[in-house]
């Protein structure tokens, strides 16, 4: 089996959490801009903030992969055409593409950025990564119904310098490859536009029409597809045998999730990573401290989901669709001025509070607020306003991108 070092890939909402990101342990990230990737609802780049975001990675030796990863109608054709030439002058390390037309599209407009086939494309055999490779993409995202061992088998049955994406960590579409159809018949809002309103998390029953007020749950059968309120994919224990199948990039799901939980995630899968390479003693040793990582951040149950074979029931929650919730954001470091560490705040906090540090390096430094400054220089006793620019007194040592959280 070839030796490669797996690239950790992580999802950017906005400029803040493509450079936690960065810091925090990413090889690379993936971000949208305010058009054609697949989460409208996320706060996304404008091109100025994706010039930035490009150069911030750069620097730090990071890529960025940009989604242009929607199923288009003729609508959206000729937007489509003038974005990827304002993408060429930007020039992003890749493009992640679910459409064959905004795949030629690409190739025409910007053949010197590499093309990645999104999820969305439903990618679950060789012969499908034999063709996108022939038609000159670099790599292909495998779908979420593949086993390690039907990876393994691709990676086999590809060409050496073809790359192989997986989903390691994140939330599991319970439709096939996240192309689902609900969001758009409920709600009117389509999933493969990027307006997907979850209904996935929502609980359901069936009622048969002659029987009305019966409601009978929904589950699945031997030969049935679960359909709803799937736990969170977690492969933290699993480093060794993705890397094993031969994948090339691990890829983090959330690019709507807060600068905490990708600090969180990424912080803790790159020292999974790196230990592991370094030893699979030592990977093992901190198998505890990954497990405690990994739970502190928001999360709902978590499962394998289908690299060791089909989900059972196990793998389902269908009693309620909550999320587990230990930590709260409050913001990140920006800079140090007199003493006081300048953050925009995320949720309240008061003087007087214990609080955490939360380092790149992994450490988690608690800390008391000992005072909260306004732009203004006037002392305040919280801060309740949202995005408030505040200036913080800490009885311990900051640096710009720590994070600030506290415990619930």
């Amino acid at each position: 089996m070839r030796e490669r070092r797996p690239e950790l890939l992580i999802p950017a909402s906005s400029l803040e959490v493509l450079k936690t990101a960065v810091i925090f342990g990413a090889d690379a990230v993936y971000i949208g801009g305010e058009v054609f990737g697949l989460r409208a609802k996320a706060k996304n780049f404008s091109m100025e903030e994706m010039r930035e975001g490009l150069t911030f990675a750069h620097e730090h030796g990071a890529r960025v992969h940009v989604t242009v990863n929607i199923l288009a109608h003729n609508r959206d054709l000729p937007g489509v055409e003038e974005y990827l030439k304002e993408l060429k002058e930007l020039k992003p390390d890749a493009l992640i593409i679910a459409d064959p037309a905004i795949f030629e599209l690409a190739k025409e407009i910007c053949p010197e950025i590499e093309r990645h086939i999104s999820t969305q494309a439903n990618n679950t055999n060789y012969g499908t990564y034999r063709f996108w490779w022939n038609q000159g993409a670099r790599r292909v995202v495998s779908a979420r119904e593949l086993s390690l061992a039907e990876i393994r088998e691709i990676r086999e049955k590809i060409p050496e310098e073809m790359e192989i994406e997986s989903f390691i960590h994140g939330a599991m579409c319970i439709s096939y490859s996240g192309r689902c159809l609900l969001s758009n018949y409920f709600t009117g809002r389509d999933a493969n536009q990027g307006a997907c309103t979850h209904p996935c998390r929502w609980k359901y029953a069936v009622v048969e029409e002659t029987r009305p007020g019966e409601y009978m749950p929904v589950y699945e059968n031997e030969r049935g597809t679960f359909l709803f309120n799937s736990k969170d994919l977690c492969m933290i224990e699993h480093i060794p045998e993705m890397i094993e199948a031969g994948i090339d990039s691990f890829k983090i799901e959330g690019r709507m999730k807060t600068a905490l939980y990708v600090a969180t995630v990424a912080r803790t899968y790159r020292k999974a990573i790196d230990d592991y390479l370094e030893s699979p003693e030592k990977y093992q040793a901190n198998m505890e401290w990954y497990r405690q990582q990994i739970g502190s951040c928001t999360h709902r149950e978590f499962t394998t989901g289908f690299y060791f074979g089909k989900p059972g029931e196990e793998s389902q929650i269908y009693d309620a669709s909550t999320y587990v919730k230990e930590y709260t954001y409050l913001g990140m470091i920006q800079e140090e001025r007199d003493g006081l560490y300048q953050i925009q705040q995320k949720n309240k906090f008061s003087v007087g509070e214990t609080i955490e540090i939360m380092k790149p390096d992994g450490r988690n430094v608690i800390t008391t607020v000992k005072r909260i400054m306004n732009e203004a220089g006037e002392d305040q006793e919280s801060a309740p306003h949202a995005r408030q620019m505040v200036y913080v007194g800490l009885d311990e040592e900051a640096r710009p991108y720590d994070l600030l959280r506290r415990a619930e």
